[in-house]
C-alpha cells in the first residue's frame, strides 16, 4: 500500500523498517500510553520476523507514516472478521504531534479501509488516559462504545482503563 496526501505518506513497513520500529518499540516515552512504558524489549531480528510473516495479506498491514519525507510514526489495520477492521496508530516522533498529521493519516486509512477493502466497520481503543487520541477519533466520527475499567495492568502493575470507539461506513459516509 502506498497513499500521499500533501506531505503526507503512508506506506507499507518493509524490511529496512525494523531498526526504526525496534528503537520505537523500545522506546519507552513512545510506547508509554500503549501500556508500555519500559518499551517492548524486543530485538531487532524479532522485528523484521514480524514485518516478514506479519504483513502477508491485503486483510492486515503494518504502516510507516512518513511527513515531509521523514518517518514520523505508525500505523496498523487487520481483520477482526470478515467486514470488521481494528486498526492503530502512533506518531512517534514527538515533534510531529499535535500538527494534525494524526488526523489527517488516520482519515486517510479509515476512507482506504472502507473504500478499497471493502470492510463495513472500524473498531480501536485508547486509553482512557489519552484524551487526545479520543478527541482525535470523536472528530473523523468514531464512537465511544464502552468503557473498560481496569482492563489491563500496565508494565508496573498499574490497572488501565480502555475506551472502545467504532466507525460503521454508513456513519462515515454520512459525514464525509
Amino acid at each position: 500500500m502506498y497513499m500521499q496526501q500533501g506531505n503526507l505518506v503512508i506506506r507499507n513497513a518493509t524490511a529496512a523498517d525494523a531498526e526504526l520500529l525496534c528503537n520505537w518499540w523500545n522506546d519507552g516515552a513512545v510506547m508509554a500510553h500503549a501500556g508500555f512504558p519500559k518499551g517492548l524489549g524486543i530485538t531487532e531480528q524479532e522485528v523484521l520476523t514480524q514485518l516478514q510473516t506479519g504483513t502477508d495479506s491485503e486483510r492486515k498491514g503494518r504502516l510507516i507514516l512518513e511527513i515531509d519525507g521523514a518517518p514520523a510514526g505508525e500505523m496498523s489495520y487487520s481483520a477482526v472478521s470478515g467486514h470488521v477492521a481494528e486498526m492503530g496508530i502512533k506518531i512517534c516522533d514527538f515533534n510531529q504531534q499535535n500538527k494534525g498529521a494524526g488526523t489527517e493519516c488516520l482519515g486517510m486509512l479509515v476512507r482506504y479501509l472502507f473504500e478499497t477493502q471493502g470492510f463495513h466497520k472500524i473498531i480501536l481503543d485508547t486509553n482512557l488516559k489519552n484524551t487526545r487520541a479520543q478527541h482525535v477519533y470523536e472528530k473523523l466520527g468514531f464512537r465511544k462504545i464502552a468503557v473498560r475499567k481496569n482492563a489491563w495492568a500496565d508494565q508496573h502493575g498499574e490497572l488501565q482503563t480502555v475506551v472502545d470507539y467504532e466507525l460503521s461506513l454508513t456513519e462515515w459516509t454520512q459525514n464525509s
